[in-house]
C-alpha cells in the first residue's frame, strides 16, 4: 500500500531548490528523531528539522496547519502508542503537509491502514530504508510546494491574511486577543517561524504627533527584546510594516500567565524556583541596560515544559535612550507591583524591577497582593508607607528574602538580579 520508491538520484523539483526544506518529526525517543535527522540531512544538507515531543511538549494547537512545514514525519509510538490518532488529526487540519508515518516492522496491516487513510508511506521505524524516505521526502517537498504555490493566490489566502485593517503576508489569522489603545493583538500561525505567534500591531493614532510616539515606543520594544537571547524571556520572530502598520509577531504561550498558575495555588518550591527563573531573566535584561518597568503575573508567561518567559516590554526604557518617550514624571504600569520609586514618578534603577518581582514573590507564596487599597494612588502610597508584610509560620524561611526584596528604599534591596540568584542558590540548598 506503500507509494512505490522511484529513482533515488532524481533531481530536485525546482521548487524545492529556492528554500531549504522544512521538517516536523513528532516523537517521544531521542534516538529516532536524530537518526531521522541524519536521514533527512543527508537528501538535503541545509533542511531544517524540528523535534516536537508530545510527551514533553504537549499536543499541538488546535488552529496548527504546519503552514511553515514541507513534510512532517510522524513516530507511531508518539504519545504513548497514540500514532494513529496523531495521524488523523493531522489529516483533519486543513492543508496540513504530506505525512510519512513511522511504524513497527511486524505489522503490515497498519502500514496498510495509515496510508490507506492518508499518510503518504508508511516506513519500518526500527530499520530506516534510506533510499525510500529520501524517495518519500522528495515527493512530499515537490507535492507541498506545489499545493502552497497554488493555495497563495486563493481568495482564502487573501482572507486569512487579514488582520484587521491590516494585510500580513505570511501570517493566518486564528483568533482576535486584544484590542488596545495603542495596539491590536493577534494569535496566528507564521510560516515564517512555523509556529503559533502573536502578532502585535500597532494600531493608528487620530493625530500624527500621536502616531509618531506610539511608533517610535513599538519599535523600541522589539529593538529592545531582540537583543536578548534566554530562555526565560519571549522570543521575537520578526518585526515588519505592513499596510502602514508596524507588526511584531513574537512567541505564544499556550499555557496563559503566571496569573492562572497563581490561582490554582504554588507550593514555597515552586515559588522559588520561579522566582530564579525571573531573576535569570532580569539578570540579562539588565545587563544590556533595559528596565522592564511593569512587572506583573500577567507579563510572565508559562511554556509548555512549565517554564517561565517575560513579556511585554513596552513600558522598558533603555538606560541609554536620552529622550524619554513617556514623558518626566509620567506614571505608567501596575500600581499593585510597583515599587514606591516609580509610584512617585522618581528616577528608577534595575532595584525598581526586584521590587516588582519581589510583590509577585509574595503573591505566589500567599495567593493575594501585599498592599490593597480602593484607589491607585492608595496603593502606591502602601507600597512606600506601610510596613511590609509579615508572611505566616509555615513560610518564615523565606521572609529575610522578601523583605530584602521589597524593602522601601532601594539601598535596602538586593542590588542586582545576580545578588538575588545568589540568595534564592542558598535557600534552595538549605531546603534540600
Amino acid at each position: 500500500m506503500a507509494l512505490p520508491a522511484g529513482p533515488a538520484t532524481r533531481p530536485l523539483a525546482a521548487a524545492s531548490a529556492s528554500l531549504p526544506p522544512r521538517v516536523l518529526i513528532v516523537t517521544d525517543h531521542t534516538e529516532l528523531a536524530r537518526a531521522l535527522e541524519h536521514h533527512i540531512s543527508i537528501v538535503w544538507s541545509d533542511a531544517e528539522c524540528r523535534i516536537h515531543a508530545p510527551l514533553i511538549s504537549g499536543r499541538l494547537h488546535s488552529a496548527f496547519t504546519a503552514a511553515g512545514y514541507d513534510a512532517v514525519l510522524l513516530d507511531g509510538r508518539s504519545e504513548r502508542g497514540r500514532g494513529e490518532e496523531w495521524l488523523e488529526n493531522f489529516l483533519y487540519r486543513p492543508g496540513f503537509p504530506p505525512v510519512v508515518y513511522l511504524a513497527p516492522g511486524d505489522d503490515p496491516g497498519l502500514a496498510a491502514r495509515v496510508v490507506e487513510r492518508g499518510a503518504i508511506d508508511c516506513l519500518v521505524r526500527e530499520r530506516i530504508d534510506h533510499r525510500r524516505l529520501a524517495n518519500a521526502m522528495r515527493d512530499a517537498v515537490q507535492r507541498r510546494r506545489q499545493e502552497l504555490a497554488l493555495w497563495r493566490t486563493s481568495s482564502q489566502a487573501e482572507q486569512l491574511s487579514r488582520f484587521g485593517p491590516v494585510k500580513i503576508l505570511g501570517h493566518r489569522f486564528v483568533r482576535e486577543l486584544a484590542i488596545g489603545g495603542t495596539s491590536m493583538v493577534y494569535l496566528a500561525e507564521s510560516e515564517r517561524a512555523a509556529e503559533m505567534v502573536v502578532l502585535k500591531v500597532l494600531r493608528d493614532a487620530p493625530e500624527t504627533g500621536d502616531r509618531h510616539t506610539q511608533f517610535s515606543r513599538f519599535l523600541q520594544e522589539y529593538e529592545l527584546i531582540s537583543k536578548i537571547r534566554h530562555p526565560n524571556v519571549v522570543r521575537i520572530f520578526d518585526l515588519g510594516i505592513a499596510d502602514d502598520h508596524a507588526y511584531i509577531a513574537m512567541e505564544y504561550f499556550q499555557r496563559g500567565d503566571l496569573r492562572g498558575r497563581i490561582a490554582r495555588g504554588v507550593e514555597p518550591p515552586l515559588a522559588l524556583q520561579y522566582l530564579a527563573q525571573m531573576a535569570a531573566a532580569l539578570q540579562v535584561v539588565h545587563q544590556v541596560g533595559v528596565l522592564h518597568r511593569d512587572l506583573k503575573p500577567g507579563n510572565i508567561m508559562e511554556r509548555s515544559d512549565g517554564s517561565l518567559a517575560l513579556i511585554d516590554f513596552g513600558l522598558a526604557k533603555h538606560n541609554e535612550v536620552q529622550v524619554e518617550i513617556t514623558g518626566t514624571g509620567e506614571i505608567f504600569g501596575t500600581p499593585y507591583y510597583m515599587s514606591p520609586e516609580q509610584g512617585h514618578g522618581k528616577v528608577l534603577d534595575e532595584r525598581s524591577d526586584l521590587y516588582s518581582l519581589g510583590v509577585i514573590f509574595h503573591e505566589m507564596l500567599t495567593g493575594k497582593k501585599p498592599f490593597l487599597a480602593p484607589t491607585p494612588m492608595g496603593v502606591i502610597y502602601l507600597h512606600g508607607n506601610a510596613p511590609r508584610p509579615a508572611l505566616p509560620a509555615p513560610l518564615k524561611m523565606y521572609q529575610t528574602l522578601l523583605d530584602k526584596l521589597i524593602a522601601i528604599e532601594p539601598a535596602d534591596r538586593f542590588a542586582s538580579a545576580r545578588e538575588l540568584l545568589a540568595e534564592v542558590s542558598r535557600l534552595e540548598a538549605m531546603a534540600a
